[in-house]
């Protein structure tokens, strides 16, 4: 939450002196008129200028589709944003074709527009709200190959009593394999390496 202090000749010439410091539209302000413009004696003596206080409230969903919208417009991507809330917070599904440039490899970059869209959007938020971005169902479609993945691997370490090591993967794809296996009796999972280059270990539990 920001607030500014501004006088003109005018309330609405101080009001918009104001948005335009905050950067703000009318929609996502609360004004407070401080002091009245008085024109004084004979117009000259005592005269006042008009003097309010704008406290801007930041709505972080708005702003984060709104820096969505932008970014997409500045790659020239046709696309439209339909948000919903989900369990840990808001989804932003980004809706068109050819999106595979907002995707990249393995969602790398799809994972980086979702951190700058949550900074952007939590910048001036009393309550932090999560943010999630997806693409041509490119989340859903990524956690069915981390599984089968994972399974393939976990039987693959059964068969070869050995430990198995998989390729880096983010906090997020690591998450999935380890939620996977979990109720899992004969595998056991854990993390190795430094980021960016963590990676899971699957292994065969002894007895």
């Amino acid at each position: 939450m920001k607030k500014v202090v501004t006088t003109a000749k005018t309330i609405d010439e101080a009001i918009d002196k104001a948005l335009s410091e905050l950067h703000a539209s009318r929609e996502n302000v609360s004004i407070r008129v401080l002091e009245e413009p008085s024109k004084g004696l004979f117009g000259l003596i005592g005269s006042r200028e008009a003097k309010v206080e704008v406290e801007y409230h930041a709505d972080p969903i708005q702003l984060g589709r709104d820096f969505l919208a932008e970014v997409l417009q500045n790659m020239q991507v046709q696309a439209n944003i339909e948000s919903r809330p989900v369990e840990d917070g808001v989804l932003f599904d980004i809706q068109g074709e050819n999106l595979g440039m907002i995707i990249g490899r393995r969602g790398q970059t799809l994972d980086a527009l979702q951190y700058l869209v949550n900074v952007v959007a939590n910048r001036h938020a009393e309550q932090h709200v999560r943010i999630n971005l997806d693409a041509e169902n490119y989340r859903s479609r990524r956690k069915e190959t981390l599984e089968h993945l994972a399974e393939r691997t976990a039987r693959k370490a059964l068969q070869q009593h050995r430990a198995i090591a998989l390729e880096p993967m983010t906090a997020v794809e690591r998450k999935i394999i380890h939620a996977f296996l979990q109720d899992w009796t004969d595998v056991y999972t854990y993390s190795e390496g430094e980021e960016p280059n963590r990676y899971i270990v699957i292994a065969p539990k002894e007895g």
